[in-house]
């Protein structure tokens, strides 16, 4: 909207104040960071699929460690797209879910999960051109 504010998705009623996402220490821009974030946009996609176990996603992603699966599932609940769930059991057993909040995220994200996978190839074939004609500038 032009006087700064939008409306909330689903949530007509509600009003929110916009931030500048080109400001550096922008809330919004630090937000845009995390859910842009490789490991964050694959954890809630797998979440999409239903709850998860910390060793099912684990698996799943291949290439994050322990300590990056633990941190960036610690953002996405701060910031409440996930909650976690840790059974009594021995060893603890944690579950992940995502939130409504998150739900609705990976809504927006799965136009982009889409795309990215729908136009991999022709992506590749532009980096392929754009390389050789580089080299053969030089």
């Amino acid at each position: 909207m032009q006087d700064g504010t939008f409306f909330s998705p689903g949530h007509p009623e509600e009003t929110t104040p916009r931030g500048n996402v080109f400001a550096r220490d922008c809330p919004t821009r630090k937000l845009l960071d995390r859910i842009g974030d490789t490991w964050s946009v694959l954890i809630l996609r797998l979440l999409g699929d239903g709850p998860q176990r910390f060793s099912v996603l684990k698996r799943a992603v291949d290439g994050i460690s322990q300590k990056m699966l633990s941190q960036t599932l610690r953002s996405l609940e701060r910031d409440g797209l996930v909650t976690r769930h840790a059974e009594p059991t021995v060893p603890v057993s944690v579950t992940y879910t995502l939130t409504p909040l998150g739900r609705e995220l990976l809504d927006a994200l799965g136009f982009l999960i889409d795309w990215a996978e729908t136009r991999m190839a022709t992506v590749g074939a532009n980096q392929r051109r754009y390389d050789a004609r580089r080299l053969e500038e030089i």
